[in-house]
């Protein structure tokens, strides 16, 4: 992982982001695996959050985030000096990444009402880090499918040192869909390692770069949170595991998304090891209603933030 240092050739400049009341950088950072995944990465000893950002003039930026007295602290990377609308640029995409514009009171709130998970409250948890575009997130999540974290960390990596625009060794942006769409079978399979979801990462890029699939159209959609889903559910290699996490990222948190990690999780802090089916898992957390999803992750995750997380994500 990068550790950061203000490389010669390369522009510096100092931003900061104001953070919305009851939010947490450490715990929005390490909520789960996208902070591990290129143009992501963390140094966790130091609470340290890197990320290379593709503005859309494409001018690219390297970024180190931390926490600094109700702010975040942003150090940027480029290889000119920044311009005013270049930085804002800059504060929106991070700001989307971090959920800094999301209120989660309503979530806090529900939270105390249960005394086994007040603690999310206390530390004001809750928001899960997201990429920059649904994209982004969308490739990522197919990624995770069928497949050990090691498999995934290696496809991404592969797929942003390959197909992705470089700003200096070692720092690469996620590609754009038409840098995918470009690929064909073959290097997808050999170069990124993707398997058999080679074709249908091809043919997402493909159907995003020609505007046939408005992708980004779904973390402001007005539909139901059930038609979303199945929205979702229509773009092959999109099956219901990552569907239900697609729509936490899209701040709907209504399905569980269930895997064999989070299952193994489940059956060990409720049931004493014993396997039980899904039907069972959907029912003990459908009394928490629409933040159900939420609840379920907070609970699977809490260990990670007791010293086990680094554990999680190797």
């Amino acid at each position: 992982m990068p550790v950061h240092r203000e490389r010669p050739s390369l522009s510096v400049s100092r931003l900061s982001l104001d953070t919305p009341p009851g939010f947490n950088f450490w715990r929005t950072v390490f909520s789960h695996g996208w902070c591990v995944l290129p143009p992501f990465s963390m140094i966790a000893k130091e609470r340290l959050l890197h990320r290379v950002l593709d503005l859309s003039d494409r001018t690219l930026v390297h970024c180190n985030m931390s926490a600094s007295r109700g702010q975040v602290a942003v150090v940027a990377e480029s290889r000119e000096p920044l311009s005013p609308r270049q930085r804002s640029e800059i504060r929106r995409q991070l700001r989307t990444c971090l959920r800094m514009d999301e209120n989660f009171a309503e979530f806090h709130a529900e939270a105390r009402r249960h005394p086994e998970y007040r603690w999310i409250a206390r530390s004001h948890a809750g928001r899960l880090l997201r990429t920059p575009t649904m994209f982004e997130d969308v490739v990522k999540m197919i990624c995770t499918t069928n497949c050990t974290w090691a498999l995934t960390t290696l496809m991404i990596t592969n797929l942003v040192r390959n197909a992705g625009a470089r700003l200096a060794d070692g720092l690469s942006a996620f590609p754009e869909p038409a840098a995918i769409a470009a690929m064909t079978e073959r290097e997808m399979r050999s170069s990124i390692k993707a398997g058999y979801r080679s074709p249908y990462l091809i043919e997402l890029a493909q159907r995003v770069a020609s505007g046939e699939l408005a992708i980004e159209s779904w973390r402001n959609s007005d539909l139901p949170t059930d038609l979303l889903f199945k929205e979702m559910r229509s773009v092959k290699g999109i099956g219901p595991y990552a569907a239900g996490n697609l729509l936490k990222l899209a701040g709907r948190y209504d399905e569980l998304g269930l895997d064999s990690w989070v299952r193994a999780q489940f059956f060990k802090m409720h049931r004493n090891g014993r396997r039980v089916k899904d039907a069972t898992i959907n029912r003990h957390y459908a009394p928490l209603g629409k933040w159900r999803g939420l609840f379920f992750w907070m609970e699977m995750t809490k260990t990670w933030h007791d010293g086990q997380g680094e554990e999680a994500l190797a």
